[in-house]
């Protein structure tokens, strides 16, 4: 039967392969985080609004016809 190592020595390793990939990852630069962080925040109010105006509506459609019945 294989036993299992214990976590601390099981840590370092995985530290060295959290390094290893860290290397390979591409980071976007200041200028793309600035632009999407924008466009995220744009779009979050833009929802905001539509939602909230698209509620207005159909409380006042379902109001008018409870009042009808």
């Amino acid at each position: 039967m294989t036993q299992k190592k214990r976590w601390y020595k099981r840590f370092i390793p995985f530290l060295r392969e959290v390094r290893a990939e860290m290397k390979k990852v591409t980071w976007p630069s200041r200028q793309e985080v600035y632009s999407t962080t924008l466009v995220v925040i744009f779009t979050t109010i833009f929802f905001g609004i539509y939602l909230f105006f698209m509620d207005l509506i159909f409380s006042w459609v379902i109001k008018r016809v409870e009042s009808i019945f």
